[in-house]
């Protein structure tokens, strides 16, 4: 499958090729402020199309996770890191994907506030 996505104001897009067959709502203190439902995919089959230049990038704790952002609308579309066995990851809000509706994917819920 091949997903479009973006920021709120247009800066930047991206192309996600993979299949999204579940998400992830998570309760630690970034992902509950920002409303994230995250769907994962190998770093490969993630194409940032237009906005290097317009994102930020908040790192925080182990600095483990690179939490990207739009420095113009604030949107933080996806992220990046690395897997317990060293895969390059990126998760993407699926709530930043371009007529994509994730009601009807199960939804595994993970306790990052106990983290």
């Amino acid at each position: 499958m091949n997903y479009t996505g973006g920021c709120h104001c247009g800066a930047v897009k991206f192309e996600l090729n993979a299949p999204i067959e579940r998400v992830l709502d998570c309760n630690c203190s970034i992902c509950a402020k920002r409303g994230h439902v995250l769907a994962f995919a190998p770093a490969s089959a993630f194409n940032l199309k237009q906005g290097a230049d317009a994102l930020a990038d908040y790192q925080f704790g182990k600095k483990t996770i690179h939490h990207m952002f739009c420095k113009t609308c604030g949107v933080s579309s996806f992220g990046g890191g690395k897997m317990p066995d060293g895969t390059e990851t990126v998760a993407v809000n699926v709530r930043c994907l371009d007529d994509f509706d994730y009601s009807g994917l199960p939804i595994d819920h993970y306790d990052g506030k106990s983290l």
